[in-house]
C-alpha cells in the first residue's frame, strides 16, 4: 500500500473518532498541560482529517501513485467524513438537522448518478462547482466547531452553512445536467446501432430473397 492510500484510510479511521468525541457534550481532555473541551478535540480530529485529503491527492499526483483503489476510496472517505461531522453537529444542536439532510442527500444522489453513467460506460468528472463545495463544507464544519468556544464566530458559521447548502445543490443541479446529457447521448447511440442492424439485416433478407427469386423461378417452370 502506498502512502496516499494509508492517508485515505487514515481519513476513514477518523470519522467514528470525530463522532466519539463530538456527541460526548460538555466533556474535557487533558493534553500537554491543556485542558481541551470536546468541540476543540473534534474540531482538531476534524481538521486533521481534512488535511490528509489534500495531502493524499497532492502527493498521489506527484509521485504517479494514483491508483484504482485510491480513486473509489477518496470520495467514500470524503463522503464519510462530512456526514460524520454533520450528523455529530445535529446531534448537539449546532446544525438544523433538514440542512444536514438535504447536504448529505446530495452526495448519495449524485454518487447515485455517477454510479449509473460509470455503468453505462461514461465517467462525470469532478466539476469546479463540486471541488468548491467540498471546500464550503470543510470551512463551514470547522468554523461551526470553533464557534462553540468562540462565539463570535457564529454568524460566519451560520453564512458558511447556508452557503455549503448553496453550492451543495447548484453542484447537484450540474451533475444531473451532465448525467442526463451523458445518458442521452448514450439513448440515441444505441437506437442509432438499433436502427442500423435492423437496416442491415433487412437488407441482407432482401439480397437473399433476390437470389432466391431466379431459382424459385426456374423450379416452377419444370
Amino acid at each position: 500500500m502506498n502512502l496516499p492510500n494509508a492517508l485515505t484510510l487514515l481519513r476513514i479511521f477518523f470519522v467514528p473518532l470525530l463522532v466519539a468525541v463530538l456527541v460526548q457534550e460538555d466533556s474535557t481532555y487533558a493534553f500537554a498541560g491543556l485542558v481541551l473541551s470536546n468541540e476543540v478535540v473534534a474540531l482538531a480530529i476534524f481538521l486533521a482529517a481534512a488535511a490528509t485529503d489534500l495531502l493524499d491527492g497532492y502527493l498521489a499526483r506527484r509521485w504517479n501513485q494514483i491508483t484504482t483503489v485510491g480513486m473509489l476510496l477518496d470520495p467514500i472517505a470524503d463522503k464519510l467524513l462530512i456526514s460524520a461531522a454533520l450528523i455529530g453537529l445535529v446531534q448537539v444542536h449546532r446544525v438544523p438537522g433538514w440542512m444536514a439532510v438535504l447536504i448529505i442527500g446530495r452526495e448519495f444522489a449524485v454518487s447515485g448518478l455517477r454510479s449509473i453513467a460509470a455503468s453505462e460506460g461514461y465517467t462525470i468528472q469532478a466539476s469546479e462547482l463540486g471541488k468548491t463545495k467540498m471546500v464550503t463544507q470543510v470551512l463551514a464544519i470547522a468554523l461551526t466547531l470553533a464557534a462553540v468556544e468562540q462565539v463570535w464566530l457564529a454568524g460566519t458559521a451560520r453564512f458558511m452553512l447556508w452557503g455549503t447548502m448553496v453550492f451543495a445543490l447548484v453542484s447537484a443541479a450540474d451533475y444531473a445536467r451532465k448525467f442526463w446529457h451523458k445518458i442521452d447521448e448514450s439513448i440515441k447511440e444505441r437506437r442509432r446501432m438499433e436502427l442500423i442492424r435492423l437496416e442491415r439485416g433487412r437488407r441482407k433478407a432482401v439480397r437473399r430473397a433476390n437470389k432466391a427469386a431466379p431459382t424459385q423461378r426456374r423450379l416452377r417452370q419444370t
